[in-house]
């Protein structure tokens, strides 16, 4: 069994220009939504996709809080 990653939340939650993703965390709407009921494989997918989008270089343009 794949142990649950810690949530992404960084507690600074707010959308970005286009309301669909966090500029705190990197997640969409639709991943934090499903967070709580997401399996430990959904979870570490969320993890590795909303990393990736706040290491992006379009993350310096529209993921400002």
């Amino acid at each position: 069994m794949t142990e649950r990653p810690l949530s992404p939340c960084k507690d600074i939650c707010a959308l970005d220009a286009s309301a669909s993703v966090c500029c705190g965390c990197g997640r969409s709407v639709a991943e934090i939504a499903e967070w709580g009921s997401a399996t430990a494989s959904r979870q570490h997918e969320v993890v590795r996709r909303s990393s990736a989008r706040m290491r992006s270089p379009a993350s310096q343009t529209y993921l400002k809080a």
